[in-house]
């Protein structure tokens, strides 16, 4: 799963992409995204379910730290994008 992303599309966008979702802006969706060409550690421009990434926060969760654990962090599960998660699964 080191190929992989986890990114936040949030309700209200934040100024900057530099701090994950709080209480203030827990994130509406959890997406799975393929890294970027050359750039192991960023999100390509696009989901696993096809949305833009563009304005989505990239999560400090990444796959490959957690063996064993589902791609996204337990704590998102039920807002993780099905889409994304079917993918995933294959």
């Amino acid at each position: 799963m080191s190929d992989i992303v986890v990114v936040y599309e949030l309700d209200r966008p934040a100024a900057a992409h530099t701090s994950p979702p709080d209480a203030d802006r827990p994130p509406r969706r959890v997406h799975a995204v393929p890294t970027a060409p050359g750039r192991p550690d960023a999100a390509g421009p696009r989901t696993l379910c096809g949305k833009d990434t563009f304005a989505m926060e990239p999560a400090r969760w990444k796959p490959s730290e957690h063996s064993g654990a589902p791609w996204y962090p337990a704590e998102y599960a039920a807002v993780v994008c099905p889409e994304c998660d079917a993918v995933m699964e294959v």
